[in-house]
């Protein structure tokens, strides 16, 4: 096997991480820019890559053995490690090692959101909006995260969207519009509860505009898998999503965002990665 690590943080836990991998006689590649895990992953001779990195690290080394008989392995040390937490992987190291070494080869769908693969979520609207200040901020951690959050919805109004899935065709306002593969955005956050990652389908969840009085009960549901009772989301499911907005703007894949025109085209596919879960 192959561990691919994204050392960009510098923080002690990833050298630490490096460390005992090397003493244990793994073989260990530290990226060195972006889309480089991607590259290393195509090109691996190495049956199973692990990623050890946040959602970012995993989404590029899946993308390069998408679609092959190779199997990812995760070692989540992220902001959010959506798809590790949705696949039950742990963030203790030695445990996510174990996972690794003793684990059982899971078959997951993948996404694509005008043919960028995704893995766990993808996303327009508030939360778009939200990462590309997040990534543009210099920033990590939650907490950042929180306060870019709360400081932009003060100020954010929701958007019109034409909606299509599976050919049938609806119109809405919403703040997010979040298409989930897995359940979560990441840290347990989740916003898809009833997303199962191995069935065919994309499950999307659309919310309306709330109050910031709301936003303490919301959070509770969102945290605890229940967002789907609350009055304002409103849930569907789908092989093939179309979603045309008024103007471009941002869109995200798995935390990261980028720039996508008004038509946003998303797709399934099914059983197209292997992964190693408990």
């Amino acid at each position: 096997m192959l561990f691919i690590v994204n050392p960009i943080s510098g923080t002690l836990t990833k050298k630490l991480i490096i460390t005992t991998l090397k003493k244990r006689g793994f073989k260990v590649v530290s990226t060195e820019y972006a889309g480089h895990a991607e590259q290393i992953a195509r090109n691996a001779s190495e049956r199973i890559i692990v990623a050890v990195g946040g959602d970012g690290t995993v989404n590029e080394v899946a993308r390069g053995i998408l679609g092959t008989d190779k199997v990812l392995g995760i070692i989540p040390c992220g902001s959010g490690d959506g798809l590790a937490l949705h696949l039950g992987i742990s963030r203790y190291f030695k445990l996510a090692l174990k996972t690794i070494l003793n684990g059982k080869i899971q078959q997951i769908d993948s996404g694509f959101i005008n043919e960028r693969p995704f893995f766990s979520v993808c996303g327009i609207g508030f939360d778009a909006i939200v990462s590309e200040k997040f990534a543009n901020s210099g920033k990590r951690g939650i907490l950042n995260y929180i306060e870019i959050g709360l400081k932009t919805w003060n100020e954010y109004t929701p958007e019109k969207y034409k909606v299509e899935i599976d050919n049938e065709s609806f119109e809405i306002e919403a703040s997010i519009i979040t298409v989930g593969n897995s359940s979560q955005w990441g840290n347990h956050a989740k916003i898809a509860p009833r997303a199962n990652i191995s069935d065919g389908m994309l499950d999307i969840t659309a919310v309306d505009r709330f109050s910031s009085i709301e936003i303490p009960s919301l959070a509770v549901l969102l945290m605890t898998g229940t967002l789907d009772k609350n009055h304002h989301v409103h849930c569907y499911r789908g092989r093939n999503i179309k979603i045309t907005r008024s103007v471009a703007g941002p869109a995200h894949a798995d935390g990261d965002w980028f720039s996508a025109d008004k038509e946003i085209n998303i797709r399934i596919r099914p059983h197209s990665l292997n992964v190693i879960i408990p």
